[in-house]
């Protein structure tokens, strides 16, 4: 009965799409629009539900987490085409109220979440409810992860062979020379070569239309009827696309470090913006250095910081530390550093023992993890796929040339190692989607929990109130002073006791609320370790 009913709604939609194509559902020559492609892959999905059982790797894993597969299509306009299976993940509603052992909680039904990147994995999300900041959520939903296309268990994309992935040791120069750029320009066009090289013509699918479509997809094979969404980072952008394209599929979301998602910042804009906002952040981080200069001895001014941070850089490009931590390697790890505060004691400390004649810990916290190399490759080739096809990018190196010189003049942490990271999109081979215009009217869009910390590098505080511009009815909640990239179940109690409110009673604060900073690390602490890699 169930699925005949979901057929008979799918049935529904179905004819609804074939007579009229919203937005983002152009018809393909020769195939049908992308927005009946998602009714059709819907509907199968509705019929054939998940099959979760044990996960691949259950050794690892408690034994409440359930993996499964969801088939989406490579093509939307070729639905019965290429298919991709999507691994996802699941941990069950408890029940159990953590603060009235003989209270039952009721299910609300599925809390999809998607960690951003692109290129980031959630299939290990489930776990974070064995946390207690997460148990009163975990108790009424069923906690899923997933892979989305191209990362790790769904489909890998890939754009060289991982063991050329990492590089070390390896410079980076703030005031790259002539010569340099040369260099890096000819490594962008070999990996994008690369990238179309092992994808073919699927490349082009690789995208944040498809992401949302995707989502919409694993709804319906979920047996959800309306979607409860969490995206972080880079997921409050597609999230947002899933919102403007299926608004009436949507029961509550929540955007965590939410990214600006106006067509003219995609993707190289906000790019610039976020190589700008780090500079402010790694400003921050050598303020709370030298407040400390009595533990950690680097100075006690931030520039005093800064030029012991030089001298490091300095001394790594005569002689690598251990023979693979470079400059490149030691921006890397500091770089981190302006995502989550809770890594400054451990990054503080290495800095000073390397500088006292003790390379150790720098090595453990910055050399590259040969073991990890497959999986890094394969989040960075979606990350470069994603946003290369999302959107144009300029094609002409003097326009990154310009723009770049000027910015590192003022933000130099951050500015080149951006542009290497993005530079493919330059010479990039598949065709470029035109970024959708994200956005929802009164009533469209049930109300929606945008979160955001002031201070943010990864995505700038901008963002966030340009997001709550577009979507009607949503809700920001800001973390005052404070620059963690995604804030939802941290530190803060203020921020987590809006994020239950709104997830488990449908309740949100004024059109705005503001919440005090988490403290600051302590000098002595030792970093919270990360599950999922962040990148916009």
């Amino acid at each position: 009965m169930r699925a005949a009913a979901l057929h008979s709604a799918a049935g529904a939609l179905l004819l609804t799409a074939l007579s009229a194509v919203p937005a983002g559902g152009v018809p393909s020559a020769g195939g049908l629009s992308a927005s009946t492609g998602v009714v059709l892959a819907a509907t199968r999905a509705a019929a054939k539900g998940v099959d979760f059982g044990k996960c691949s790797d259950a050794q690892d894993l408690p034994g409440s987490m359930r993996c499964g597969t969801v088939s989406v299509p490579l093509d939307y306009t070729h639905p019965n085409g290429k298919q991709l299976e999507l691994t996802v993940s699941r941990v069950s509603a408890t029940h159990r109220d953590p603060h009235n052992s003989r209270h039952r909680v009721p299910r609300q039904g599925a809390l999809v979440f998607n960690p951003g990147g692109p290129g980031g994995s959630g299939l290990y999300f489930p776990l974070i409810g064995l946390l207690p900041e997460w148990k009163r959520i975990g108790a009424a939903y069923d906690l899923v992860g997933y892979d989305p296309r191209g990362v790790g268990r769904s489909a890998p994309l890939s754009c060289q062979d991982p063991k050329r992935f990492f590089k070390g040791p390896s410079p980076a120069p703030t005031h790259p020379s002539e010569s340099y750029k040369r260099e890096r320009i000819a490594q962008a066009k070999a990996y994008a070569q690369g990238c179309a090289k092992r994808a073919g013509s699927g490349l082009r699918h690789y995208n944040s239309l498809n992401n949302a479509r995707d989502l919409d997809v694993l709804r319906a094979a979920l047996g959800e009827e309306r979607l409860t969404f969490m995206g972080a980072s880079y997921g409050t952008y597609f999230g947002a696309v899933y919102a403007t394209l299926f608004p009436s599929h949507v029961r509550r979301m929540v955007f965590d470090a939410a990214v600006n998602p106006d067509p003219a910042q995609i993707w190289y804009r906000n790019n610039l913006d976020q190589s700008a906002a780090f500079e402010s952040r790694w400003t921050d981080f050598r303020e709370w250095i030298a407040r400390h200069d009595d533990v950690y001895g680097l100075g006690g001014t931030a520039q005093a910081v800064l030029n012991s941070y030089e001298r490091a850089r300095a001394r790594l490009a005569a002689e690598p530390a251990g023979g693979k931590v470079g400059p490149g390697q030691l921006q890397g790890a500091f770089l981190q550093a302006g995502y989550y505060d809770d890594y400054w004691p451990a990054r503080a400390q290495a800095l000073s023992q390397y500088l006292k004649g003790d390379p150790k810990q720098l090595i453990a916290l910055a050399g590259p993890v040969r073991e990890a190399a497959a999986e890094a490759e394969n989040a960075n080739a979606v990350y470069t796929a994603v946003e290369c096809n999302d959107a144009s990018w300029p094609t002409d190196w003097k326009v990154w040339d310009r723009d770049n010189t000027r910015l590192a003049r003022v933000a130099p942490f951050e500015t080149w190692d951006n542009v290497w990271a993005n530079l493919p999109c330059a010479y990039w081979p598949a065709p470029r989607q035109r970024p959708l215009d994200v956005r929802t009217g009164p009533g469209e869009l049930p109300p929606t929990l945008i979160l955001a910390a002031e201070h943010d590098a990864a995505a700038p505080y901008d963002g966030a109130l340009e997001m709550r511009r577009r979507l009607s009815g949503s809700v920001l909640v800001t973390e005052r002073d404070a620059g963690t990239h995604g804030i939802a179940g941290g530190p803060n109690q203020c921020v987590n006791g809006h994020l239950d409110a709104y997830l488990l009673e449908g309740r949100l604060p004024g059109r705005r609320a503001a919440c005090a900073p988490h403290p600051e690390p302590r000098p002595a602490a030792a970093p919270a370790k990360r599950a999922a890699r962040q990148g916009h």
